[in-house]
Order: C-alpha cells, then sequence, then structure tokens
C-alpha cells in the first residue's frame, strides 16, 4: 500500500449503527439546544413571576413574545462556542420587547401601569433568564467536553486551513465537533501526513456524509473551484446536515450574530435548504388542497376544452409526455394535446411547436393561455408535481443542457412545477435555458411561502391578460 497522508483510520459505521460518541449519549442529549434553551427561558420566567408576583395574569402572556424575539435573534439556533456575554445584547433587547408588549397590553386592557412595579418585573426576568442560560451553557460545554455529546464533522480541504479547523477541533471538544477526516482532490502522498484521513475527493462529499453519519460540514480553502464546491454543496444540502464555510479574506471578517467561530477562526453558517424547513411540509398539504379544488370547481372548463381538442384532432384528448423531476426520476406529464405528433422521436425531440403549421385554432388558444397545462392538476395530485417550481423538461434536453449549461441538474431538487419564479419573468418557450435555470436555482436556494404565493399570482395575472390578448 502506497504511502499517503492517512494516519488515522476511522472506520463507517455499520449500516443502522450510531457512532460510538452518538451511542454513548441518552436520547435527550441529541436534540439539539434548542427545546433545552428554551425550557430554561420558560423556567427563568416562571422564577421571575414568582419572585414578583405580578398583579394581573396578563403578565403571563409577555412568555410568548420573549421566545419569539429569542428565536428572531438566533438565540436557539445551535452555536460552535456559546457565550453568555456575547448573547448579553441580544437577550437584553427580547427582554426590553417582550415587557414593552406588556406595558402596551396592560395600558389597553387594565389601564394597570405600575412604571416602577414593571421595572422590577423587568428586572428579575432579565437576571432570571441570565442564570438559567448561564447554567444551560455550562451543561451545554460539559455534554460536549465529556464526549456526550459529539457531532461528526467533515472538513472539505486539506490545506493549512484546513489543518488548523482540524487541531482546533481535537484541542478544544467543548465545541462539540468530533472530526472524523478530509475531503479533498489529492491525497498529497508527497506531503506530511495529515492528522485525520482523507475520506474521499470532493465529488464523493454525497457519499461520505452517508457513510460516516456526518453531522456538519465545515469548508475550508481545498483546491476545487469556487463554482463547483457550490454544486457540491447543494448536492449535499440534500442530506441532515449542517453546512459551514470559512469566508475568503477570513482574517478581516467582522463577527456578527450569524457568524461562528471556532478558536478564533470565523464560520458562516450556510441557510439551511428551503426544502428541509417545516415550512416545506406545508406545501405538499396545500398542493393536494389546492389541486382537488381546482379539479372540482374547473371540471365545467376541462370538459369544455377536452371536447373542443376532440372536435378539433379526434381521439386522444390527454397528451401524455415523459418529463424529468425530482432527483432525476421521470413521469408522465399531462397536458391538453395541441397536436398530434408523428411519431414518439418528435415528441422527446422537437422543442417547441409554437410555429408549426399543423397547429389550430382550438390548440393555439389552449396554449396562448396555458390551460393545455389545466390536466398537470392531476400530476400535482398525485405528488409527481407541485403548484410552484421549475418546470419539467424531457430527458432527451436535460441531458443536452446538462453539459453545458452551469448547475442545470440542480433544478431537480425540487419537484417540478404547474408555474415558476422563470415563468413569471417571461422565461418560456424559445428564451434563454441558462437564465431559466439561473432563475430556478434562486427560487430553490430563497423559497419561501410567500415567494410561492407572488409566484401564483403573477401567474394568474399573466393568464389572463393572454386571454384577453387572444379574446
Amino acid at each position: 500500500m502506497p504511502e499517503n497522508r492517512l494516519t488515522v483510520l476511522v472506520p463507517p459505521p455499520r449500516a443502522g449503527e450510531l457512532p460510538k460518541q452518538e451511542r454513548s449519549a441518552t436520547w435527550w442529549l441529541r436534540l439539539g439546544v434548542a427545546p433545552y434553551l428554551m425550557l430554561g427561558d420558560t423556567f427563568g420566567f416562571t422564577v421571575a413571576t414568582l419572585l414578583t408576583k405580578p398583579s394581573s395574569v396578563l403578565h403571563l402572556l409577555v412568555l410568548l413574545p420573549l421566545l419569539l424575539a429569542f428565536g428572531v435573534a438566533g438565540l436557539y439556533r445551535s452555536r460552535v462556542t456559546l457565550s453568555l456575554l456575547d448573547d448579553f445584547p441580544a437577550i437584553l433587547a427580547a427582554v426590553v420587547v417582550a415587557v414593552a408588549m406588556k406595558i402596551a397590553l396592560f395600558g389597553l386592557i387594565s389601564r394597570d401601569l405600575a412604571g416602577a412595579r414593571q421595572l422590577v418585573h423587568a428586572g428579575a426576568l432579565l437576571a432570571a433568564i441570565l442564570i438559567a442560560r448561564g447554567v444551560a451553557y455550562a451543561v451545554v460545554r460539559w455534554a460536549r467536553s465529556s464526549g456526550r455529546v459529539r457531532h461528526r464533522t467533515v472538513i472539505v480541504g486539506a490545506g493549512d486551513l484546513g489543518l488548523r479547523l482540524a487541531s482546533s477541533m481535537l484541542e478544544h471538544p467543548e465545541c462539540g465537533l468530533d472530526p472524523v477526516g478530509f475531503v479533498e482532490l489529492h491525497d498529497h502522498a508527497d506531503l506530511s501526513p495529515l492528522p485525520l484521513p482523507n475520506l474521499g475527493s470532493y465529488q464523493q462529499l454525497s457519499n461520505v456524509i452517508q457513510e460516516y453519519r456526518i453531522r456538519n460540514v465545515i469548508v475550508a480553502f481545498g483546491e476545487v473551484s469556487e463554482s463547483d464546491l457550490v454544486d457540491i454543496l447543494s448536492n449535499a444540502n440534500r442530506y441532515e446536515v449542517k453546512v459551514l464555510w470559512v469566508p475568503r479574506l477570513f482574517e478581516l471578517h467582522n463577527t456578527k450574530r450569524d457568524t461562528d467561530h471556532l478558536w478564533g477562526i470565523p464560520l458562516v453558517r450556510a441557510r439551511q435548504a428551503a426544502f428541509r424547513s417545516p415550512w416545506w411540509r406545508t406545501k405538499r398539504l396545500v398542493d393536494v388542497l389546492v389541486s382537488s379544488f381546482a379539479l372540482l370547481v374547473l371540471s365545467p372548463l376541462l370538459a369544455v376544452c377536452a371536447l373542443a381538442v376532440r372536435r378539433e384532432g379526434g381521439p386522444g384528448v390527454i397528451f401524455r409526455q415523459e418529463r424529468v423531476g425530482l432527483d432525476g426520476r421521470t413521469f408522465q406529464m399531462l397536458k391538453f394535446r395541441s397536436l398530434k405528433a408523428v411519431d414518439d422521436a418528435e415528441s422527446r425531440t422537437n422543442w417547441n411547436i409554437k410555429h408549426d403549421d399543423r397547429l389550430g385554432p382550438v390548440g393555439r388558444f389552449l396554449r396562448t393561455t396555458s390551460l393545455d397545462e389545466l390536466p398537470q392538476l392531476w400530476n400535482i395530485l398525485r405528488g409527481e408535481m407541485t403548484l410552484v417550481g421549475p418546470r419539467p423538461e424531457r430527458p432527451h434536453f436535460v441531458d443536452q443542457f446538462s453539459s453545458h449549461i452551469p448547475r442545470y441538474r440542480a433544478r431537480h431538487r425540487v419537484p417540478a412545477g404547474l408555474t415558476g419564479w422563470a415563468q413569471v419573468h417571461g422565461l418560456r418557450g424559445d428564451t434563454s435555458i441558462e437564465d431559466r435555470a439561473r432563475f430556478d436555482n434562486y427560487y430553490i436556494e430563497n423559497w419561501s411561502p410567500w415567494l410561492d404565493l407572488k409566484i401564483l399570482s403573477r401567474t394568474v395575472v399573466a393568464v389572463v391578460r393572454a386571454g384577453k390578448d387572444v379574446t
């Protein structure tokens, strides 16, 4: 076996087997810090309430805005370094906001302001929460240092910065990071040994995450280009991992509330992938409710369209075409038939029929108004598509575009949609595929329920305008 930089061999856990550190931790230590910090804040609020004995039960309503303010300030997210002094300004601001809301509520309902009394309540609340938080942070550091809570971590890049990160994790177990190894382009056999193994190349990061049960990915400066690294990390985001990276020129980087640091090295935490957020789970529920309701309400319109298509072109009202959806899986997308293809090859490879002489008045009207897309409500109800997402493309063109358009396949991280961010910006038909891919990936990275509502509203306006233009 040739000599290389691997000096520590870390075997991957067996299938279904937790790593040693995670097996040693009881279940209540593996839930993250958020629920326990929230319980600590609630306990501090309860203690402050019992000590000051407020005259009105309205005081209890302070708890909800307090917890919400802490959440907005990022005081419930897991962090590499926990510091009560660093968090004090945010805690103070949250307490002030909560107490101000209580005073406003008292002024509207009970008129029992008692300014001095409210100051006593605020002071007691701040002190109790600071004490509760101090104890909670100490418990977290103890659990990490003793090995009861450890998060398996892989470092992307085995250069000087990667080595510094690995050394800091090994020397400071109170950070809770358990470095498993590096992901690097080469083994660097001619260089000095690494303190941890090289687990694979950049392209194998997804496999490493699964095989070694990785919880955190820290990106140091490696040998891969930034554009390739974006694709690699986008794929890694499909798994339940936290991604952090060291910013370029980190020696000049200003530490902010959303910045972690590992023994003097700043770490920027990547935004959690939208499709892993709790809100994303409601997207499927909305799809089912809206598509079923729309199919019921629009059934007369669907029947009229079907009759018109049958009258113009004969049998075969519904046109089925293979499209690529979530994770590159294919499905049969439904549309009202605009015209009959000569054969399957034409259906698979003909890019656009907008100017086809065979397109009749009914087919042209359906395509102009997008009414030919309505049968896809059934695809949405079946779970093959979603209301809003990247428009699905045929396998022939997916292979063609993926070969030269950056991040084209990254569109398949989420289900295909009936309408999308690219479409409401006019990117349909004979428009730039590169622009469409950029808009689709922007949608995926910045998804929110409000963005979906905005796209749907703009789609409705565009369809209505198209119908008026035709008529």
